[in-house]
């Protein structure tokens, strides 16, 4: 947890004659007028990013002083008003930002992901992470855990092997696992196996009702497999994107089709099988919630699903709040969000901390993922069809990292709202979204960003307590007390 500093008082300003102090009619000196109350610095720790990039999650020391003007927007606290449980904030790492990480020397690879997952010192304490079942298309080529030549099934996953992750994700997942053993990980499938679809392809296809069974099977195989890696995989999305069905991997699945599959033969499986796996639908736009309304309306579906999940390349972040009225004791996760290259660093910063940070925060969501932790400067691999534009939050060639505006965006939240982290509840301003957080050691963290252009001062108010601080446009600010 960042230190906190003591509070100091600031010397009292000298007083100064006003030039026009003397007025020439009667020689007589006016009063001077008296300046503003001295700043006073407070116990509340402050974490900037400006979109100049001059400052980049960087500790303000004495930026956050005792309020000394009631006129100020205020932003008002309640600890008492509480809402979901936080999950943890992070990013997919793919298998291409495994095979990054892999190939960095060990020395720097290990201090990188010091510096990503453990959250003591200048670390930014990535908390949550979503993987592929199989290949997404940021692997370098297509591939199942059960791939077999052309004509032959295994609808026993006899040939089932996770040797595809062998050689970078899982070594990398272990090693990350060393600095934060409770990390929880999501695991999606771009695909079912190419003998288990109706087109026989990696691109588009559905499931055949036949191998729902199979395919089962091959979730728990998946899972059962990764706990013997030490891995645990807390929760499964069924498929990514199951409405795009022009990426490569993928798979179309609507709504009926989804919940057939968990009431036939996924959930019986996961219950067979003694599987604790969270069971998540949908993981696609938020224009469509009523995606997983009718699995909800299902009765035999419903009693094994978690939740739904969310990306936002269509829709408003807003309509998830609609989402948990109807059902509130079914989860909200926030699972995928890219930035293209090359980025547009003010322009990313103020929409995801606004839309994703903030705005999946406050419509119940219990994770915020962004889209791919690392790529190279070529924006490689990618699967051919895949994305050829996704920026990483890191660039890592060779040795050689840079940081990308996802970093900071996550690193806002990652660090200080820690799993088991409660939101609360505070107001909004105009042109000052923000969301609240009581985190499991006692401490409030407020995230806040200036959606305005120019620079604003605003006033914060915990319990007894308010307290003054400036962000320049379109900047964002991490306070925690």
């Amino acid at each position: 947890m960042v230190g906190k500093r003591k509070l100091t008082v600031g010397l009292t300003a000298l007083l100064t004659l006003s030039m026009m102090g003397w007025r020439c009619n009667d020689k007589k000196e006016a009063t001077p007028t008296p300046p503003p109350p001295p700043s006073v610095p407070v116990d509340v720790a402050f974490y900037l990013t400006k979109p100049d990039k001059s400052v980049l999650f960087t500790p303000q020391e004495n930026s956050v002083s005792e309020a000394t003007n009631s006129n100020l927007p205020l932003i008002e606290i309640d600890p008492a008003t509480t809402f979901q449980t936080m999950d943890g904030f992070g990013f997919a790492l793919t298998g291409g930002s495994a095979m990054h990480l892999h190939n960095m020397s060990a020395a720097k690879r290990h201090a990188l992901l010091m510096e990503l997952f453990d959250d003591n010192d200048n670390n930014i304490g990535i908390s949550y992470l979503r993987v592929s079942i199989g290949a997404s298309d940021l692997d370098a080529s297509v591939f199942s855990y059960d791939d077999l030549p052309s004509g032959e099934t295994d609808v026993n996953m006899d040939h089932f092997s996770l040797a595809p992750d062998r050689q970078y994700l899982i070594p990398v997942l272990k090693e990350i696992l060393t600095i934060d053993p409770n990390i929880k990980i999501l695991g999606s499938p771009w695909s079912a196996p190419l003998w288990m679809k109706t087109d026989n392809n990696s691109v588009g296809g559905s499931l055949k009702p036949e191998y729902y069974d199979a395919y089962a099977k091959y979730f728990v195989k998946y899972i059962q497999g990764m706990a013997q890696e030490g891995i645990t995989i807390d929760a499964i999305t069924i498929q990514n994107e199951p409405l795009h069905d022009g990426n490569n991997p993928s798979m179309y699945m609507p709504a009926s089709e989804q919940a057939a599959f968990i009431k036939t033969s996924l959930g019986p499986a996961f219950k067979a099988a003694d599987i604790n796996t969270k069971i998540i639908v949908y993981d696609h736009n938020c224009d469509r919630t009523d995606y997983p309304a009718e699995i909800y309306k299902d009765a035999d579906a419903l009693q094994y699903v978690d939740g739904a999940a969310f990306h936002l390349y269509a829709g408003s972040i807003n309509s998830l709040a609609a989402l948990h009225n109807s059902y509130p004791d079914k989860s909200l996760y926030f699972t995928e969000q890219w930035i293209g290259a090359p980025g547009d660093f003010p322009n990313d910063l103020k929409w995801h901390t606004r839309e994703l940070i903030i705005g999946a925060s406050r419509n119940w969501c219990k994770t915020v993922l962004e889209w791919n932790l690392a790529a190279d400067s070529s924006l490689q691999p990618h699967t051919d069809g895949g994305c050829s534009q996704c920026l990483g939050a890191l660039t890592i060639d060779g040795d050689n990292v840079k940081r990308n505006p996802a970093y900071y965006i996550i690193a806002h939240a990652s660090k200080f709202v820690r799993p088991g982290s409660k939101r609360i509840s505070s107001n909004q301003p105009n042109n000052l979204p923000n969301v609240a957080f009581k985190t499991p050691d006692g401490s409030t963290v407020l995230i806040v960003l200036n959606d305005a252009l120019v620079t604003q001062a605003f006033n914060m108010k915990l319990g007894d307590e308010t307290v003054s601080s400036t962000l320049a446009g379109g900047a964002v600010g991490t306070y925690i007390w």
